[in-house]
């Protein structure tokens, strides 16, 4: 699909930014350790700079995880195979995604006016495992639609490889 320079590009931009996130964030999260003292108390409305980091984060790995489906999702429907494909590893990632997604629901507060805010600090989150959910139902479909398409090829092609003149070396 991508060129390997691009590709190659890509991977190494992904790796400079994860490499600056994984160095911004804790120091940020120490310095405001350090400043506790003089911090003015802020409202629970406002976001601090940990929180907006961790908001973008949330939502650069929500599109990166669903995004990492339609790769193969692309790929099964041009080949009109599932072959090479672990549909366990599906299936896990399936059953992972919709615990995960579950666990947020269920974790949500009881009064109304604390769920909206819980939401909206969850909702990256919820988007990816329950987004990644919905689109390996696609995949699960792709394996049972394929897996009859190729038990019909297999058979075909069985059939052409017999001989033609099976019972003339009888007689």
């Amino acid at each position: 699909i991508l060129g390997s320079k691009s590709l190659k590009n890509f991977c190494v931009t992904w790796i400079i930014v994860c490499v600056a996130l994984g160095v911004v964030l804790p120091c940020q999260l120490l310095l405001r350790n350090q400043d506790q003292s003089t911090v003015i108390e802020r409202s629970n409305n406002s976001l601090d700079m940990i929180e907006m980091s961790g908001f973008i984060c949330g939502y650069i790995s929500c599109v990166f995880y669903l995004g990492s489906r339609f790769p193969q999702l692309y790929k099964n429907f041009r080949r009109r195979s599932t072959e090479g494909t672990s549909y366990l590893l599906f299936a896990l990632a399936m059953m992972g995604n919709c615990t995960y997604g579950l666990s947020l629901v269920l974790k949500m507060p009881a009064t109304a006016s604390f769920r909206t805010l819980y939401f909206l600090h969850h909702l990256p989150w919820l988007i990816g495992s329950f987004g990644v959910l919905f689109l390996d139902i696609f995949v699960t479909a792709q394996f049972i639609l394929y897996r009859q398409h190729e038990a019909r090829q297999s058979g075909v092609v069985a059939l052409e490889v017999e001989p033609l003149l099976v019972n003339e070396e009888a007689a």
